[in-house]
């Protein structure tokens, strides 16, 4: 009986880890990076194994994490490269209300009506790492103060319908794969940004970016 249950024993502790916890992990290392005064993210607890149980998270029914909307908040801080581990994610997004400075405004999507209040002051650079994002359709990054060039990784994104990335960026943006689908509104209020880069005229990495 031993000897049976022995190599069960082992095969149990060299399994890799589940997607659950993967997912769960990259999803609280953004809550470790953002300051959420409010305590929105409450909800994100390590030592849960299924994150599809935390608010703002849908999952498919393989129990992948599919979307990540967050809405009614006031957090700060940065995007992680622990984002890009999310395989199945479609939506993500983190922006400002639509119309102007009042506090509550609704905003359209594919899939439903949201209404929130969103105000958002992430820093720093986009992650590369998005572009791992394979299934993403929906991103959604405008009104916050994100700086740097737009990683040109994120044109690997082949199934991209919608991008919206108003903020500080600057250099010029890639018009190539993915990203010829978008025209120039989808970089709109970026005044640091210089344009579509034109491809043998032009660099991508050509441009003031300091």
């Amino acid at each position: 009986m031993a000897l049976c249950i022995l190599p069960l024993f082992l095969l149990f502790l060299v399994s890799p880890p589940t997607y659950a916890n993967m997912e769960g992990d990259a999803l609280f290392a953004l809550r470790m990076s953002v300051h959420d005064p409010d305590n929105v993210l409450y909800s994100w607890d390590p030592t849960l194994v299924d994150p599809c149980t935390w608010f703002h998270v849908t999952c498919d029914v393989d129990n992948r994490v599919t979307r990540l909307d967050l809405g009614n908040a006031k957090i700060s801080g940065k995007l992680v490269p622990e984002l890009g581990k999310l395989e199945r994610l479609h939506y993500l997004t983190v922006h400002e209300p639509i119309g102007g400075n009042n506090s509550s405004r609704a905003w359209r999507t594919q899939e439903s009506c949201e209404l929130g209040s969103l105000q958002y002051n992430l820093t720093g650079s986009i992650p590369p790492s998005l572009s791992k994002l394979s299934n993403i359709r929906f991103l959604r990054l405008n009104g916050n103060k994100l700086t740097g060039r737009i990683p040109r990784e994120l044109t690997k994104l082949g199934n991209l319908n919608i991008l919206s990335i108003n903020n500080d960026l600057c250099g010029t943006f890639p018009t190539s794969a993915s990203f010829s689908n978008f025209n120039d509104e989808s970089f709109l209020n970026n005044p640091r940004l210089e344009g579509p880069e034109l491809l043998g005229f032009v660099r991508y990495d050509v441009g003031g970016c300091n």
